[in-house]
């Protein structure tokens, strides 16, 4: 009986072992999933490989915080330039943080003048 060559091995691991020591995060992804958005990152960041890799990692840490899947919010940045990217990335994994704690933001938090001035420096 003539096979295709094209046929899929089902004996072939098809997924990939992402992990992220910081944040302690380690998850098994679709290897297809993973091309793709390691190759839109790779491209985006100018062929920085480390960056690629770094931001590969956290769109799949936030697809699985989100319940979202990850082509989703792939085709949702993917129309956006570099510093776009890093904003919106910065607002999905404040969002995972702390409150007290916000990437991204540029603009100094101002306190309260009564209780700023019962703060001792």
């Amino acid at each position: 009986m003539a096979r295709s060559i094209n046929e899929i091995n089902p004996k072939i691991d098809l997924t990939v072992r992402i992990f992220d020591t910081f944040y302690n995060y380690s998850e098994e992804v679709d290897t297809n999933e993973y091309d793709s958005v390691y190759s839109f990152f790779f491209q985006a960041m100018k062929k920085d490989k480390t960056a690629a890799q770094n931001f590969t990692t956290t769109l799949f840490r936030i697809a699985s915080k989100t319940q979202t899947s990850v082509m989703t919010l792939l085709d949702a940045i993917s129309d956006q330039d570099q510093l776009q990217l890093n904003s919106t990335l910065a607002y999905y994994l404040s969002g995972m943080r702390s409150p007290a704690t916000l990437l991204g933001i540029n603009s100094a938090v101002v306190p309260n003048y009564y209780a700023a001035r019962n703060v001792l420096i």
